[in-house]
């Protein structure tokens, strides 16, 4: 990195970061989709749903649990984004596992293209702290399951854990100020305990479950790089970012670095994520 912002803000440069960065991101990630997966108890046979998919996960996996060969239906997974660019990146890593059943659509949570009662499951894997009205886009994803289908939800716990202390936490600590947009985008949104399960129970969802793991949260590199992805993908932390003087970077990604070097345990960097699961019946 240079000694300016190492993170260029703009959705193209969030694209370049996703693709530069997946095979390592999705290691780090692995562990939560797989609770997420195992929390959602999939069935061969059953239509899925994946909203804010990203780059595929936990839609992909998913689709090879449906999907599975010899079972008497062949389920499916349909997986929606804002981000067209962010689809074209899960529908290639889709063909590369040679799945048939894994289909993209470029759709807003607010306003779901899809029939009443069109699904037997739904997932989102940290996508719904995101949602500008996550009541109205909760009450439309009631109405595309069918009746008793489940919801499933992973959603961040408190700031106040490794990964974010070691990274935004830092940069905050020079540069001071409101560390996410007042009524912006809040990753932290839903991290107080009950507060998922209760906008599910406010949207209709019945017996609402919600509990907290700790789950690993595994990068498989050095420390700067984590600090760089950090920085890339995090984008509502951008104004934050977007405030630290050039002179200032070096002094910050040092004491990052060192933070984070705290973590590594041989070529890992381990640092353990506290995430909220929550799902809900239709």
């Amino acid at each position: 990195m240079s000694s300016s912002n190492p993170a260029p803000w703009s959705s193209s440069y969030r694209l370049v970061a996703a693709e530069k960065w997946k095979a390592k991101s999705a290691v780090l990630g692995n562990a939560v989709t797989e609770a997420l997966v195992e929390y959602s108890h999939p069935l061969p046979g059953m239509l899925v749903l994946d909203l804010a998919t990203g780059t595929g996960e936990p839609g992909i996996s998913l689709a090879q649990r449906v999907g599975r060969l010899g079972s008497a239906a062949m389920g499916s997974v349909t997986a929606v984004d804002l981000s067209s660019e962010l689809l074209e990146i899960a529908a290639d890593r889709a063909r590369k596992k040679k799945l048939l059943n894994f289909t993209t659509q470029q759709a807003d949570a607010h306003h779901l293209p899809f029939a009443d009662h069109s699904f037997d499951l739904a997932t989102c894997r940290f996508g719904v702290m995101f949602f500008s009205d996550a009541q109205r886009a909760l009450a439309e994803l009631h109405r595309v399951l069918k009746p008793e289908a489940r919801a499933c939800f992973t959603v961040w716990g408190p700031m106040e854990q490794p990964y974010w202390q070691s990274t935004m936490k830092i940069v905050h600590g020079h540069v001071g100020g409101a560390m996410l947009p007042p009524g912006g985008a809040d990753p932290f949104r839903f991290s107080a305990a009950g507060s998922l399960a209760d906008a599910l129970s406010a949207s209709g969802f019945h017996e609402v479950e919600e509990s907290i793991q700790n789950l690993p949260w595994t990068w498989p590199g050095d420390a700067e790089e984590v600090f760089e992805y950090a920085c890339a993908v995090t984008a509502p932390f951008r104004p934050m970012l977007e405030r630290v003087p050039a002179e200032q970077w070096p002094v910050i990604r040092a004491q990052a670095k060192a933070a984070i070097e705290r973590y590594r345990v041989g070529d890992e960097i381990r640092f353990g994520a506290d995430v909220v699961l929550a799902s809900g019946k239709a």
